[in-house]
This record gives C-alpha cells, structure tokens and sequence, in this order.
C-alpha cells in the first residue's frame, strides 16, 4: 500500500539519522564519503537516492539499501501520480492474443 504523501527521503535522513545524533551535513558527508553538496542536495529534496547513496546510507546508519531506494520510489511514485491527473497519459491497454 502507498503512503499518502511520503516525505522525501532526505527529510527522512535529516530528522531521523543527522538531528538524533547532533551530526552536521559537513561531518555526515564525510562520513559518508560524499560531497557536501550532493548531502545538502539530497538533504533539502533536490536530488534522490541513489542506489550507490542507500549503499552508504545502510551502510552508516545500519540499515538496509532497499529500504532508503523504497522510500525514495515511494516519494516518486506518489509525485508522478499528483501530476497525472491533469496530464494523463495516453496509453492503452495491451491485450494477450489467443490463438
């Protein structure tokens, strides 16, 4: 079942891994081995996760790739489908043949 509105995985990483812990986007980017700005960017919802970014994630935060990859197509998910409604997409239904 899809999550009404999820939060982007970056506000999840914010308020769940790096405000717990009193850690800085400096110091978590170093942790992580990453830019400062690709964190800040994740961070402030300008860019996804990656699966090399859920393989740190899991990686430091002790949890699995998959879930920070499920967060994130969860939070694609539900954007793409606030915007169909508007602009549907043409496409028709495809039918197996029985011959």
């Amino acid at each position: 079942m899809q999550m009404y509105n999820p939060p982007h995985p970056g506000e999840v990483i914010w308020e769940l891994c790096l405000e717990p812990l009193a850690l800085s986007v400096t110091q978590t980017a170093e942790l992580l081995d990453v830019p400062e700005k690709t964190l800040s960017e994740l961070l402030n919802g300008h860019l996804g996760i990656s699966p090399e970014m859920a393989i740190r994630l899991g990686l430091a935060f002790d949890t699995t790739p998959e879930s920070w990859l499920w967060m994130q197509m969860q939070y694609d998910l539900w954007q793409v489908q606030q915007q169909t409604p508007t602009k549907p997409f043409k496409v028709q239904r495809i039918q197996a043949r029985v011959e």
